[in-house]
């Protein structure tokens, strides 16, 4: 998943891939991680939008479709619910950091999911 996170991924071709049932999976997918598939999935497409946002040019329909979104509408839906701003405010907000790359993503990482 976190390879292939631009890519359609759903929880029984992941199951599929783990030799489990779809349930299974979830279930222990949730204990491990302590979130859902479909929530982990999520994060990560909006931890490297945000990576995209702060450090390229791309457009922000641009930077949906690269990390897996094929709406415009959820993208901004999905970042604005994890992230507590549009992707555009977001982007108009950061600036470079001069710090280690690992300490912005521990500083960055969405969390406000249920």
């Amino acid at each position: 998943m976190d390879r292939d996170f631009s890519h359609p991924l759903d929880v029984p071709a992941l199951a599929r891939i783990a030799l489990m049932s779809p349930s299974h999976f979830t279930r222990s997918f949730r204990e491990t991680f302590g979130e859902t598939p479909h929530r982990y999935l999520q994060r990560r497409r909006i931890e490297r939008a945000m990576a995209l946002l702060r450090a390229s040019s791309m457009t922000v329909t641009d930077v949906a479709r690269r990390t897996g979104f094929e709406s415009l509408g959820t993208f901004s839906r999905t970042f604005r619910a994890v992230v507590g701003v549009s992707p555009t405010e977001y982007r108009a907000g950061s600036r470079p950091v001069g710090v280690p790359v690992c300490f912005v993503k521990a500083w960055t990482r969405p969390s406000r999911f249920g």
